[in-house]
């Protein structure tokens, strides 16, 4: 991966959210954030994704880290991809393809030989001074979550 490392200074961003508003990195300095990258709203695997982080929301929460998915989907379809999956955590909205080009998770991928651009399924903990703690690239869905959890609470 060429995108960002440990020791990389968190890109800064503001993105519209699901539910209305905006959410920025740098409002969330102070504290361990947590971003997940994924490719797409309701398709299994980042569904799957989506329902592992929202089951651990709460104990995220009360370790005072932030958790927020990001996705080139619009907030209509956070909004719907939310409702449907009673997801408990902010999925914030990169139409533009910003910011996941500023991780360098925008990326040249292959399915049935046909070449695509998309998100690689990308776990970044960002620590309370702004700076790239960890990074998890091509995420296996299965026990993902709770390694980050795991993780968060370990900085």
């Amino acid at each position: 991966m060429a995108g960002l490392g440990p020791g990389d200074v968190a890109p800064d961003f503001e993105l519209p959210r699901d539910g209305g508003g905006s959410i920025s990195l740098a409002a969330l300095r102070g504290r361990p954030v947590v971003l997940f990258f994924y490719p797409k709203d309701d398709t299994k695997g980042c569904t799957e994704e989506a329902i592992a982080f929202s089951a651990l929301a709460a104990e995220f929460e009360s370790a005072g880290i932030a958790l927020v998915g990001i996705s080139p989907d619009s907030v209509r379809r956070h909004d719907r991809f939310a409702k449907k999956h009673n997801l408990a955590v902010a999925l914030a909205a990169d139409e533009a393809k910003d910011v996941v080009n500023a991780y360098g998770v925008w990326v040249e991928k292959s399915m049935y030989g046909r070449k695509y651009m998309g998100v690689e399924r990308t776990t970044f903990l960002i620590d309370p001074a702004g700076v790239v703690a960890r990074v998890w690239a091509k995420v296996r869905v299965a026990g993902h979550a709770d390694e980050v959890l795991a993780a968060a609470k370990a900085l």
